[in-house]
């Protein structure tokens, strides 16, 4: 990775994507996810923390006070970029972070805006990330699959995959 910053990289990868799914233990030890978008503005702060506005009724919160361990999951398919995030998550009720993290799009789900009552915070800590990043175009990576289809070899050069440890 070189002098790369781990966390500038997992941002960079992750900053265009709109939606993430977040994956946690529900209370019956199942695993349950739901698709989040993340509040982050300004990339990651020094903390290593994404954000994401929960509901304090939501299945989520409820579940995070017996299982703090979450995984959050990104896909561009457009871009074959890939990322899964090992995370801890908590919840906050801190105002000024409401007032920071709030969009217009949140009233949908949150109509009295940062002081809804309804409205928490989930902070996700991470711990450990994963990215699968292809930089070659469709037809190259047909190329190699056949190549590979044809020779019996493992496919060559099919992107970047590396682990991240913050």
């Amino acid at each position: 990775m070189g002098q790369e910053n781990p966390r500038e990289k997992l941002w960079e990868l992750i900053k265009d994507i709109r939606f993430a799914m977040i994956t946690h233990q529900h209370e019956h030890g199942s695993l349950h996810a739901a698709p989040m978008t993340t509040a982050n503005k300004e990339g990651m702060n020094e903390d290593k923390n994404l954000y994401f506005l929960l509901g304090r009724d939501s299945d989520l919160a409820r579940c995070l006070s017996t299982s703090s361990a979450i995984n959050v999951s990104y896909a561009d398919p457009n871009k074959d970029s890939y990322v899964s995030v090992s995370a801890t998550g908590s919840i906050s009720d801190d105002l000024a972070l409401k007032e920071k993290l709030f969009s217009p799009m949140a009233k949908a789900w949150f109509p009295d805006g940062p002081t809804d009552p309804n409205l928490q915070i989930l902070v996700a800590r991470v711990d450990f990330a994963e990215f699968w990043d292809v930089k070659e175009n469709k037809l190259v990576q047909l190329f190699k699959m056949a190549k590979s289809a044809v020779t019996g070899e493992r496919p060559e050069g099919m992107g970047e995959h590396r682990e991240i440890k913050l």
